[in-house]
């Protein structure tokens, strides 16, 4: 019987294991891919917005030679990370069900290994459920929701629907990697949240005819080598090559409901105690952006690692024990 399990290999979720090791708890973390594995995905030349020493976790220091640490930087520091506090870690092994006993939880996972745990800490994110249109075509296989390196899209019309960092970020590095860019967002201009440094980059492409943008404007259909848009001087037709609908995630509340865990029916984020993290069902906690449902802007890298310290403290508190 372990005292905590974790599920989701995270930030968060490597924050808590750090903390519950540190105070004497026993603690396993399980997930279905690697360390970090969301970060993993990103795009390949992202760059964080924040600096290193807000994304530290368990006091390792993060040392980069640059203000602002990349992709890479993230997963090899989060990887040191697992290896300097011994971290019992289990990839690539996704849990299939958790049951609720009387004393704790039984969870099973692909490979058939079963754990029981006093308290469980569901830090899973919310990466893997992309936001779609939801328009004909969207299925089509040139149409993507993740965006990852520009080569494979050189002297080829693509398409790009949103107005946030992810949208702007790849229109760039399209564009400087000879794809013929056009950025379709819904708003009347961009995202105020675009990073600064990069704002004036996408204006002055977008101003010299380089990037072509349609504001105000939604896609209504999709098909092989067309997008047809409503713009607010009518309808066209754009050709596209390719299409990368980056528009968000969102989360999937079914793993949590399964479980008991309720779940606010606007926001989608589970019910929880905002000091403890705790859920309604008891020793059931939440960490990471999970916490706070579609709106996952709330929770970032930055705020997410500090779930470890009060989700410890509250099963410490339980114990009758100081955190």
């Amino acid at each position: 019987m372990l005292e905590l399990v974790v599920v989701g290999a995270g930030p968060a979720g490597l924050s808590c294991a750090i903390e519950a090791a540190r105070s004497g708890l026993s603690v396993t973390v399980l997930e279905k891919g690697s360390v970090v594995d969301a970060i993993r995905r990103f795009p390949s030349n992202l760059v964080w917005f924040s600096t290193p020493e807000l994304l530290e976790i368990g006091d390792v220091p993060f040392i980069t030679s640059t203000l602002r640490p990349t992709r890479v930087d993230a997963i090899k520091y989060y990887q040191k990370v697992v290896r300097h506090h011994r971290i019992d870690l289990h990839p690539f092994d996704a849990v299939t069900s958790v049951q609720h006993e009387w004393t704790g939880f039984v969870i099973q996972t692909e490979r058939g290994l079963l754990y029981r745990a006093r308290n469980l800490v569901i830090a899973t994110g919310y990466y893997d459920h992309p936001n779609w249109l939801g328009v004909p075509g969207e299925d089509l296989p040139h149409v993507r929701h993740y965006y990852e390196e520009p080569f494979a899209y050189f002297d080829r019309s693509v398409i790009i629907v949103g107005g946030r960092n992810s949208a702007v970020e790849a229109a760039l590095e399209l564009f400087r990697n000879g794809s013929r860019v056009t950025l379709i967002h819904r708003g009347p201009k961009l995202s105020d949240g675009v990073k600064y440094w990069i704002l004036p980059d996408i204006e002055n492409r977008i101003k010299a005819n380089e990037i072509s943008a349609h504001f105000g404007s939604t896609v209504k259909e999709i098909t092989p080598d067309r997008v047809a848009v409503d713009t607010p001087d009518g309808r066209f037709e754009l050709p596209a090559d390719a299409v990368f609908v980056l528009i968000g995630f969102h989360p999937d509340p079914g793993f949590l409901a399964e479980m008991g865990v309720e779940i606010d029916e606007a926001t989608l984020a589970p019910v929880h105690d905002p000091n403890s993290l705790e859920t309604n069902v008891p020793g059931l906690f939440v960490a990471g952006s999970v916490v706070a449902g579609k709106n996952n802007n709330k929770i970032f890298v930055e705020n997410g690692r500090l779930h470890g310290g009060a989700i410890v403290g509250a099963i410490l508190k339980k114990q009758g024990r100081d955190s």
